[in-house]
């Protein structure tokens, strides 16, 4: 399963999964992830994915570029 980091709030991570926002437990979230990052769920647990994160960054930079470029 894959996902979005929102942000955390409190005891718990948001993540966007499949256009749903999900409460998740900051236990079940590694510590490295932060808010933007594309993650999956591993053995229980969410980690980023680096892959997917690069990616997602990427395409928003090029969507930002291309709307202060118009």
């Amino acid at each position: 399963m894959t996902g979005y980091v929102e942000g955390f709030e409190g005891p718990y991570c948001r993540i966007e999964v499949d256009g749903n926002i999900q409460a998740v437990p900051r236990e079940q979230v590694d510590p490295k992830v932060k808010a933007g990052d594309a993650v999956e769920l591993k053995d229980g647990k969410w980690v980023t994915d680096p892959a997917a994160t690069k990616r997602r960054t990427d395409e928003i930079k090029k969507l930002m570029d291309d709307v202060w470029e118009s």
